[in-house]
């Protein structure tokens, strides 16, 4: 329902209503056109504020873009001050105009310390949002500036002039694409920060600027994701979900990888996965269905060179089966620059080490039917002085063979020759679950692994495809992280 034409008077009574006084500091966001018809326009709507402000009082806009007739009335008014900024700057008018305003280029971020959006919050301001939502609001800028969140980015350098000359530079931790900031006001106004009127057709939500702040640092702390959507079709959600996933992973002592086969059936598709999930290695083991060790050289050098160029590094080869193919695996992963081969441990691994030897290649064995007691034995008739021999530990694989991981298999003198867990679980009967749900004791392994830095691979593998994607896995394994 449209209100009647609005006034400067009723503008002053609803703004007083809402809260604001003499000497008040206000950062508005606005449209003009959601208030309906003001007598005067944008000017009227100015002098509303200011009368209200008073003399000590200041009224702030920001002034970065085409932000709206109001913005510009007030920017173009001789008594305003600007700081001075090529990416975030605002325009004031008011007491502390000149204080706000003050060496903004100079600040180390655009929005954080500072910055007239924290100096605002740090003179008890207020932030105005006059028939716009939280998706105006700079000042949630700063909250991400000051959480320093991974997915914020460095600008591009700007030349712009200052009183103390031309001046190049750019700033961190700058704002990008879309983010839920909208989704914020529902939790802003349970919890007591927002207060929400009406001015003409326009729906106003008024809040402290350093209460906005403060509280949304505490849910930023606990969730980076904070203000990004669920929306697995977003596309910058997804990305920015995924540098904060790449950060916490790269937290890590371990690197964590995902098999090919997990991540997708085709390269492209492989590429995609691990770049929306902050994954950055991978362990080729298959490729549109065929098995590393059947795939042509030409073939594989081709995926290696196409996974580099999309920043997802290959830590290894991965064969399912021993056959005639194994030599030609181990020379194709020294062609290519990948400096693994992952193999069963079968009868024919000693024939493999002195192959990988003579390549440069390290090789990794894996378990299959096999007990913790046999492999042990065969891995200790395997060394020799000066050759390190590896075991890529299946947890999975040892509970299929009826025995407990982690309480028997690692601590039957495996752990010493570990340098990859497969990070996939399934109970004794070989039943793919989510990882800790079965009897692979993923948990435990993963803890005590990392009780000792371990500085070697955690692959997830594709058993964990029963479950979901390579997103559901890597989210669950993050989770698994954070409880331990």
């Amino acid at each position: 329902m449209e209100c009647e034409n609005m006034y400067r008077v009723d503008i002053e009574a609803k703004l007083r209503g809402l809260g604001l006084k003499q000497s008040d500091t206000v950062l508005l966001h606005s449209s003009l056109s959601s208030l309906g018809y003001v007598d005067g326009g944008a000017e009227t709507v100015i002098d509303s504020f200011l009368s209200i402000l008073g003399e000590e009082g200041t009224l702030v806009v920001p002034t970065f873009g085409t932000l709206g007739v109001i913005t510009e009335a007030l920017r173009a008014r001789s008594e305003s001050v600007s700081s001075i900024h090529p990416r975030a700057s605002v325009a004031a008018i008011g007491g502390k105009a000149t204080e706000i305003c003050r060496d903004h280029w100079k600040a180390e971020t655009a929005h954080a310390q500072q910055t007239p959006y924290t100096r605002i919050a740090d003179l008890g301001g207020y932030v105005c949002l006059l028939g716009v939502d939280q998706d105006r609001n700079t000042t949630l800028h700063a909250v991400e500036a000051l959480l320093k969140l991974p997915y914020l980015n460095r600008t591009q350098e700007a030349t712009f002039s200052t009183p103390e000359g031309d001046v190049s530079r750019s700033w961190p931790y700058f704002p990008g694409p879309h983010r839920d900031f909208i989704g914020l006001d529902k939790r802003l106004r349970d919890g007591g920060i927002v207060r929400v009127g009406r001015i003409g057709n326009a729906v106003v939500r008024l809040m402290k600027s350093r209460e906005l702040i403060d509280a949304l640092l505490v849910d930023g702390k606990v969730d980076p994701a904070f203000v990004l959507c669920g929306n697995p079709n977003c596309a910058d959600c997804v990305r920015q979900q995924a540098a904060i996933q790449r950060q916490r992973i790269g937290n890590e002592n371990f690197t964590l990888a995902t098999s090919g086969l997990l991540a997708g059936r085709y390269i492209p598709q492989m590429s995609e996965s691990c770049r929306s999930t902050g994954i950055d290695s991978i362990e080729l083991d298959y490729i549109q269905g065929e098995p590393a060790q059947v795939i042509p050289r030409d073939r594989l050098s081709a995926a290696v060179s196409d996974l580099t160029a999309d920043g997802c590094a290959v830590i290894s080869f991965r064969a399912s089966s021993v056959t005639e193919h194994a030599t030609s695996l181990i020379e194709s992963a020294a062609e290519c620059g990948v400096p693994r081969v992952v193999f069963p441990l079968t009868e024919e691994a000693a024939d493999l080490i002195s192959s990988a030897a003579e390549h440069g290649v390290s090789i990794s064995f894996f378990n299959v039917h096999l007990g913790s007691v046999s492999v042990y034995e065969r891995l200790a008739k395997l060394k020799t002085p000066g050759q390190d021999i590896n075991l890529t530990f299946s947890a999975s694989n040892f509970a299929k063979a009826g025995e407990k991981p982690f309480l028997t298999s690692y601590n039957a003198k495996l752990k010493r020759f570990t340098d990859q867990l497969d990070l996939e679980d399934c109970t004794f009967d070989g039943t793919y679950t989510r990882l800790g749900m079965g009897n692979a004791e993923i948990k435990e392994l993963v803890s005590i692994l990392r009780c000792a830095s371990f500085s070697g691979y955690m692959v997830l593998g594709a058993g964990n495809r029963t479950e979901g994607d390579l997103w559901a896995s890597v989210e669950g394994f993050l989770h698994l992280l954070d409880s331990i």
